[in-house]
């Protein structure tokens, strides 16, 4: 019998990890507030999420300034890449096997 969820990563669990992952598979960088409104979360909500993220090595975190305000920029990590297509992969592939 095989493994419906054996290349899920739990990491990506979360909709909102996925969501992430999914806007900046696509945007290649995303600001703060952008990934914010896109998602309709919270400061703390998405900052908690990014943190994960960023902590499991899938994010790299930009740090800048736009004139005198502070601008936080995010984009994926190879590994972030790599791992969140396998992720996509074995959700296609369970989705597959349930049909």
């Amino acid at each position: 019998m095989k493994n419906p969820i054996g290349n899920l990563n739990k990491i990506f669990d979360s909709r909102i990890r996925l969501g992430v992952m999914s806007i900046l598979l696509m945007n290649e960088v995303a600001d703060f507030n952008s990934l914010k409104q896109l998602l309709q979360l919270t400061d703390g909500n998405l900052a908690s999420h990014l943190a994960s993220l960023e902590e499991n090595g899938y994010l790299k975190v930009h740090k800048g300034f736009a004139g005198r305000k502070t601008k936080t920029t995010y984009s994926i990590t190879r590994a972030g890449e790599r791992a969140f297509k396998e992720h996509l992969d074995g959700l296609e592939n369970m989705i597959k096997g349930a049909r």
